[in-house]
């Protein structure tokens, strides 16, 4: 019996030595020290302010407690610890107080270091508010022009270090929609970094609505006319536009123009990297072109067509060289015709698809050197230019030019990149602007001009002043 008694004060003995808040180490009573009690209700005290003013504010009790560091800008922070309530709240209100939206210098508040300042402070850090509504056109200005002189230094170091002179072939001619495409392709030709030769061969003969359109680029353009008028059938029209080609290449030849020659239909649209890409052409290189086929029909046609087609074509046909493993050229990627059948247009202005030829010119681009009667290093696998023309019935794309067309280089990482989209979307062929609505329109003009002109002469019958008309 003693000896379980012994061990059980033995045991409430340990655990009140254990105790450090525990005044009677003899285990005589259960009373907590006042040091003890003290620094409890202290705490649950900090904790019920943290809960109820949140964390923010303790912060800030400790800092203005124990923070001897200083601050000269904002002055919210005193080498001494404790302070006066009049003083902290002093800054507070000069930390938290917001600027006006006036950005002339008068409202500013400008530092002991020289620099101005807005008044608002985070933390140590003041932020600088740039003037309302709009910045400095001059600084705008300005820092365009560094990045421009980057770009051009970064160009001249990684870039070509030779670029040839692109030579850019657009067939085109006179009709509705000629403005709203040929000023689209202008204005990608316009941005090209390098020199650049428009040859713009004209169906019809050369007018002055072309010349004036094309005169606005401000590039080196060569303007030809071709006698025959452009066909309203598309099968008349794709035949014409390489005859039309042919007859820019004989001028080059003729020229001896010397550069990388492109064909830019005045409905294309074009990537800026792909006129990178045709400097790293040496003979005959070829792209892959995106095919934007219009259509006309319902969405109910469209899905038919959809449905009848093979499902594994890409949403975007895509025309272009294809590769293997090696990045070797091995085919050509082709747009499936089949499943438009019977649903194709055949005259200009049909409601139904535009479709491409089997190659397009557009995916194609090559040396101007290949077409030269006479060059230096020119290959033995081109075919000359006048035995090429004499058939110009069957030429439908750049390989007719070739013996073997097995040395065309792929470009674009060997065609997995779509650098530039082909979309013939036309107006009727018979269409023109509204001119009923520019004939009423002068009509209501000549009207009003004839009543200023009633109006003026009994202004003058009557000795009023006289009244200036304008037509």
């Amino acid at each position: 019996m003693k000896p379980s008694l012994l061990q059980q004060s033995r045991r409430s003995n340990s655990f009140r030595g254990s105790n450090p808040l525990d005044s009677s180490p003899d285990g005589g009573g259960a009373t907590k020290s006042p040091a003890a009690i003290f620094w409890l209700v202290l705490h649950g005290l900090c904790c019920l302010v943290s809960l109820v003013l949140g964390f923010r504010f303790s912060r800030l009790i400790f800092f203005l407690l124990f923070s001897t560091s200083t601050n000269s800008n904002s002055g919210l922070y005193q080498t001494s610890p404790f302070r006066t309530v009049a003083d902290i709240a002093e800054n507070l209100a000069f930390s938290t107080s917001l600027p006006s939206l006036d950005s002339s210098p008068a409202n500013r508040t400008t530092g002991t270091s020289g620099v101005s300042s807005s008044g608002v402070v985070v933390g140590r850090h003041g932020i600088l508010i740039r003037p309302w509504p709009h910045p400095n056109p001059e600084e705008v200005m300005k820092a365009h022009g560094i990045i421009e002189r980057v770009q051009r230094e970064q160009r001249a170091q990684y870039g070509v270090k030779s670029p040839r002179t692109v030579i850019v072939v657009t067939p085109t001619y006179v009709r509705t929609f000629q403005t709203l495409h040929l000023t689209g392709v202008m204005h990608s030709l316009m941005n090209v970094p390098y020199d650049l030769v428009w040859i713009v061969v004209e169906a019809g003969g050369v007018t002055n609505e072309t010349a004036s359109l094309i005169t606005k680029s401000g590039l080196r353009t060569i303007h030809i006319g071709f006698v025959e008028r452009m066909p309203i059938s598309w099968e008349d029209r794709h035949r014409m536009e390489a005859r039309m080609r042919l007859r820019a290449l004989r001028v080059v030849s003729e020229k001896k123009l010397d550069g990388a020659v492109m064909f830019a239909d005045d409905s294309n649209m074009h990537s800026m990297e792909l006129f990178d890409e045709i400097q790293k052409m040496k003979w005959i290189g070829a792209v892959s072109v995106g095919i934007l086929a219009h259509s006309g029909h319902s969405a109910e046609d469209l899905a038919a067509v959809r449905n009848e087609g093979d499902e594994s074509n890409s949403p975007v046909p895509i025309q272009g060289p294809a590769c293997n493993s090696s990045d070797h050229l091995v085919g050509w990627h082709t747009f499936n015709s089949l499943p438009y059948v019977g649903r194709s247009a055949n005259y200009v202005g049909d409601m139904a698809t535009v479709l491409p030829r089997k190659l397009e010119w557009a995916g194609f681009v090559l040396n101007s050197r290949l077409v030269w009667k006479e060059a230096e290093d020119k290959p033995d696998w081109v075919k000359d230019l006048d035995m090429v023309a004499r058939d110009e019935a069957n030429v439908e794309s750049p390989l007719s030019l070739l013996k073997d067309s097995s040395v065309v280089e792929p470009l674009g990482s060997c065609g997995r990149k779509v650098l530039l989209w082909w979309l013939r979307v036309e107006a009727r062929a018979d269409s023109k602007f509204p001119s009923g609505f520019l004939e009423e329109e002068l009509k209501s003009r000549i009207k009003i001009s004839k009543d200023k002109v009633r109006n003026k002469d009994m202004n003058k019958k009557a000795g009023a002043e006289p009244v200036e008309v304008k037509l």
